[in-house]
C-alpha cells in the first residue's frame, strides 16, 4: 500500500483514479487500519477510487497517539480529508468506522463543507440506539483482552502473542473508548441516501438497530443483511463490494453490468 499523492499520512490509496467518477473514503472498525480494505477486489469497485483512512496508532502510524473521543477525531479528519473532497465522494465505515462516517458527515454539514453523496454504514446500530453490552474500554488488561476475544474479531494467535498485544492494546482500548463514550446529540436528519449493511448472526447489532438508521436521513435507505457475524465484511467482501458498486452506479445514473444478488445477502 502507498499513500495517495499530494496529501497526508491519513489516506492510503488502494486503486487507480483513471476513469473513476467517485471517491470512496473507508473508515476501519476498532483496532483496524487501512489494510482492512486492501483485499477489496478492484474489479468489483467499478468507477470508484478506493481510499482507506489510516487512523493514528496503527500500522504505519504506530507512533501516533490514538484518539479516545469521537468529537476530537472528527475535528481532525475534517481538516485532513479536505483535499479528497475535490470530486464526488462517499463514506464507508464498518462498526466504529460507521459511527465516524456518520459524525463526520454531520460535522461537514454544520461547517457548510462539501458533503458525501452517500453513506455506506456497516455493522453498526443507529447512533441513537442503545448499546448491546456494557462498556469495556476501562477494564483491566486481562478482562479487556477476554472481552475482545469474545467479539471474535482478533485472531487467537494475535491475542496470545504478548509482545504484539502490548502494541495493540492501547489502540484497541482507545477505539473502544471512542465508541463507548459516544453520546448521540439530536440534529436534523441528513439529506443524503444511506446504504446499511448487517449480518444475520451479529451479536452486537440486530436488525431493528440497523433499520433505525432510516430516521437519520430524509433520503432513501437500502438495507442488506449478509451471512455471518460482526466481522462479515471479510468473508463477504465480494458480495459487499458488488452491493456498493450497485448503489454507486444507481447514484451516478449508470448501469452496473454484471452486478447480481449474492446468495449470501438478503436485499
Amino acid at each position: 500500500m502507498k499513500s495517495d499523492s499530494g496529501s497526508s499520512r491519513w489516506i492510503v490509496s488502494l486503486g487507480s483514479r483513471v476513469s473513476t467518477r467517485l471517491r470512496l473514503l473507508c473508515f476501519p472498525y476498532a483496532g483496524g487500519g487501512a489494510s482492512t480494505y486492501r483485499k477489496w477486489p478492484s474489479a468489483s469497485l467499478r468507477q470508484i477510487h478506493l481510499c482507506a483512512v489510516q487512523l493514528p496508532g496503527r500500522e504505519n502510524r504506530l507512533g501516533d497517539p490514538p484518539y479516545t473521543q469521537i468529537s476530537q477525531l472528527v475535528d481532525v479528519l475534517r481538516g485532513e480529508l479536505q483535499p479528497y473532497f475535490d470530486m464526488p465522494f462517499a463514506f464507508f465505515g464498518h462498526s466504529m468506522g460507521a459511527l465516524i462516517a456518520f459524525e463526520l458527515a454531520r460535522k461537514l454539514r454544520r461547517m457548510r463543507d462539501p458533503m458525501p453523496v452517500r453513506l455506506f454504514l456497516s455493522g453498526r446500530r443507529a447512533p441513537d440506539w442503545p448499546p448491546a453490552r456494557p462498556a469495556i474500554y476501562h477494564l483491566p488488561d486481562a478482562e479487556f483482552r477476554q472481552e475482545v476475544r469474545l467479539l471474535q474479531g482478533t485472531p487467537d494467535e494475535v491475542l496470545n502473542n504478548e509482545e504484539l498485544m502490548q502494541i495493540l492494546l492501547p489502540v484497541l482500548r482507545a477505539d473502544f473508548a471512542v465508541c463507548e463514550t459516544y453520546k448521540y446529540s439530536a440534529e436534523e436528519p441528513l439529506n443524503i441516501p444511506l446504504s446499511v449493511f448487517g449480518a444475520n448472526h451479529d451479536p452486537e447489532v440486530d436488525r431493528a438497530g440497523l433499520e433505525a438508521w432510516q430516521r437519520h436521513t430524509t433520503g432513501s435507505m437500502n438495507l442488506r443483511i449478509f451471512e455471518g457475524n460482526h466481522f462479515f465484511l471479510h468473508p463477504m467482501r465480494s458480495a459487499l463490494t458488488e452491493a456498493i458498486t450497485q448503489d454507486v452506479s444507481a447514484l451516478l445514473g449508470a448501469e452496473a453490468p454484471g452486478v447480481q444478488q449474492h446468495p449470501g445477502a438478503s436485499w
